[in-house]
């Protein structure tokens, strides 16, 4: 990760860690470096979520792309899946999405992608960021070299139509919740279920500018739950604030985790042949209740570091074809190379469909074992995680559990922070091995 940009962007509070000078120097950069590299006048496309700054950081974008020679192609308020996906099909040379996804309003995030709608390399970031430390000069843009804007709203109802189109099914007589948590999705979702013909219920669909994320959405799930059940409706899905994951809701209120999502779309696919190389490909923060429940039907499985980065990375290297995280981030890479939350609901409802069975026994087989997860404040953490005694008590844990659970050891990439989880049979269980390891860490004199 460089100095600004972390696995999922340019993050941080609008104008306090992120500010409009950030976005002109990034779209002044890009608009020059594409130019120069491809000897024309570059092509870039952005989006945007509903969060109030989202319009300061797209016009501040625009002006750094334009004053730097490059075209910007403006899909306003649209989802980040989406605009990887006209970055990919309509031969943008970047795109560029501002969002903080799930975080609160007065947060907001920059992040770009290459030309295939993949997140940009590694080398490109570093080169942008040398740009914003002023370690490099670029030209400006003078007489016809300057660039200008371009409606593109035609790219959102293109995406729109992309997933019209992959469904097989109508969705005549199903009556399914949507929460768009006052986000990027407020408008698509709907329209998306609207055209294959659900009965559509819709909440959280009015954004200000301000209530994005703020107690609805994936992030908040309790209320979809609730609005199923009141409703009698036959299944419901929540967004976050940029739509790149999504949760399910079953017929009987209870939550359809990323977890579930993996196992029931993972075996309908083993199930027609077409789980390529039998694997799936998760994360280690998966629950050892998913692990479980793929052994007894003979998939197997991938684990990769947190981050949807390290799950498509993994499964572009090796061929897999689903894969993603507890948090409903979920990756179908036959179809996108982002998590996409509306495309995960429509994979949902094309089970739900196929097999004619409610939500509530496709998701049975994944029972959650139970989890304890507590967070230690060290002086060190590579410290205090290659510490001996401290991993011959991970050791110990891991053996008495065997195969009735396990233990995971982790650095927080953020904070100052070890996390020690345990999950097995029993939250007594739990408790009891997470403290056991806490202890010798405690008396390694790790703690800060």
């Amino acid at each position: 990760m460089g100095k600004y940009f972390g696995t999922d962007g340019f993050r941080g509070e609008a104008n306090k860690d992120l500010t409009f000078k950030h976005a002109v120097q990034i779209g002044s950069f890009l608009g020059w470096y594409y130019g120069k590299r491809l000897n024309k006048k570059a092509k870039v496309v952005i989006g945007k979520d509903t969060r109030r700054s989202s319009y300061m950081f797209e016009y501040a974008l625009c002006t750094g792309l334009m004053a730097s020679g490059a075209d910007a192609y403006i899909m306003h308020v649209t989802t980040t899946p989406s605009v990887a996906y006209i970055t990919r099909v309509d031969g943008f040379d970047c795109g560029i999405m501002i969002s903080a996804s799930h975080n609160p309003y007065y947060d907001n995030g920059i992040k770009l992608l290459n030309s295939n709608g993949e997140k940009m390399d590694e080398e490109t970031i570093l080169k942008v960021e040398d740009y914003i430390d002023g370690k490099l000069e670029i030209p400006v843009a003078e007489r016809d070299d300057i660039g200008r804007t371009v409606d593109y709203v035609e790219g959102r109802n293109r995406y729109m139509g992309y997933l019209i189109s992959l469904s097989k099914y109508s969705f005549k007589g199903v009556k399914v919740g949507l929460d768009a948590a006052n986000g990027a999705a407020w408008q698509i979702a709907k329209s998306v279920f609207d055209a294959l013909g659900a009965k559509t219920y819709v909440i959280n669909d009015a954004p200000d500018g301000l209530n994005i994320n703020t107690d609805c959405g994936s992030t908040h799930i309790e209320h979809l739950q609730k609005f199923v059940v009141d409703n009698g409706l036959d299944v419901g899905f929540a967004f976050d604030g940029d739509a790149d994951r999504c949760l399910a809701v079953d017929e009987k209120g209870n939550e359809i985790t990323g977890d579930h999502i993996l196992y029931i779309y993972g075996l309908y696919m083993k199930e027609r042949g077409k789980l390529l190389n039998n694997k799936i490909v998760t994360t280690v923060m998966s629950n050892f209740g998913l692990y479980k429940a793929l052994d007894k039907v003979g998939i197997e499985y991938e684990k990769t570091a947190v981050g949807d980065k390290y799950v498509y990375e993994n499964m572009v290297a090796n061929g897999h074809r689903i894969g993603g995280e507890q948090s409903g981030h979920i990756i179908f890479s036959k179809h996108a190379t982002t998590g996409d939350g509306l495309l995960t609901a429509l994979k949902m409802m094309e089970v739900f469909l196929a097999k004619k069975k409610p939500m509530s026994e496709l998701a049975a087989p994944v029972v959650f074992y139970p989890q304890v997860l507590k967070n230690v404040r060290v002086k060190s953490k590579p410290e205090a995680q290659n510490d001996p005694d401290v991993q011959a008590a991970v050791k110990q844990v891991a053996d008495a559990l065997g195969d009735t659970g396990r233990i995971l050891v982790r650095e927080s990439g953020t904070e100052p922070v070890i996390r020690v989880m345990v999950e097995a049979e029993s939250n007594d269980i739990c408790q009891k091995y997470v403290d056991d390891v806490i202890r010798v860490i405690e008396a390694k004199g790790h703690l800060a």
